[in-house]
């Protein structure tokens, strides 16, 4: 016997959706992302993961620098700071030790983050600075229509590189692991629900979270990181990898010929919060 779908139509969805909470999250102002964008599931993911975790808006601050990620507190209905190029971390680092109850999350490409922005990633990570940084990866100058970028693999053509790319690509995954940040992991667009779950542990961890975000550029890359591609080489990483091992967490970081999604490390240390709290004690002993 057949089984037929009931339809589904447009008006019970947005009740669905009304009812979920998840509208209390999004401003008025609607995505400006070319339609198929990776960054379309983050924003959900963000949307949806802060009305599980039951965040006030007005204690919730989206921070960005410069790029296609950089629209992403105009479609927030949190406090919000659209930052200079490559210095959102300074400026999310800023907000937080002004008033550490705030949950700040910081979002940004990976031009932002390991081009111009790239001299500030170590050190939010090795002060532990108590942040969420969720990196939308498309390998790939979006906003700029289509250049090489940091993490842009070999061999790829660009208006840039018409003749192939030669530049190594960066790891950041193997780069935050070694600066020290306490929380690394990976997530895939193509993979909402895991992506969501990703995000909620991020913001939850106490210290400096960063998510990778693997995030197709549909517009201008036709050939590398495509939908079609990572949804074949994204794997989740092994049901025995132990997320408390550097080490195991570093091999791991080091797989290149596919993409492994997950926690990849997790610790627990003193936050730049708590050093600076200790450091006002110190001096109000000897005043």
């Amino acid at each position: 016997m057949m089984n037929i779908s009931a339809p589904v139509y447009l008006e019970d969805k947005l009740e669905e959706v009304e009812r979920s909470g998840k509208l209390e999250y999004r401003s008025g102002t609607l995505p400006t992302w070319c339609p198929g964008c990776g960054y379309f599931s983050i924003s959900e993911g963000v949307g949806k993961a802060m009305t599980e975790l039951g965040l006030d808006q007005k204690d919730t601050v989206c921070v960005s620098g410069i790029g296609c990620a950089s629209r992403f507190p105009f479609f927030m209905n949190t406090y919000g700071f659209h930052s200079l190029h490559g210095r959102a971390l300074p400026v999310a680092t800023g907000i937080k030790v002004a008033n550490e109850d705030l949950t700040v999350v910081v979002v940004g490409g990976d031009g932002d983050a390991f081009a111009i922005g790239g001299g500030h990633i170590p050190h939010a990570a090795r002060r532990n600075v108590d942040i969420t940084y969720i990196l939308f990866d498309n390998g790939v100058y979006g906003l700029t229509k289509g250049q090489t970028s940091p993490t842009s693999i070999l061999g790829f053509k660009t208006t840039t590189t018409p003749y192939l790319n030669f530049d190594q690509p960066l790891n950041p995954l193997m780069m935050l692991l070694s600066y020290g940040a306490s929380w690394v992991a990976q997530a895939y667009a193509g993979e909402p629900h895991h992506l969501t779950e990703m995000i909620k542990a991020a913001i939850d961890h106490r210290g400096f979270s960063y998510l990778h975000v693997l995030s197709p550029c549909v517009t201008f890359d036709k050939t590398s990181m495509t939908y079609k591609n990572l949804d074949m080489s994204v794997h989740p990483l092994p049901d025995d990898h132990d997320a408390s091992d550097l080490s195991a967490a570093m091999i791991a970081a080091q797989v290149t010929d596919h993409r492994q999604i997950g926690v990849y490390f997790s610790s627990e240390r003193p936050t730049l919060s708590d050093g600076l709290d200790e450091i006002s004690e110190r001096a109000k002993k000897t005043a």
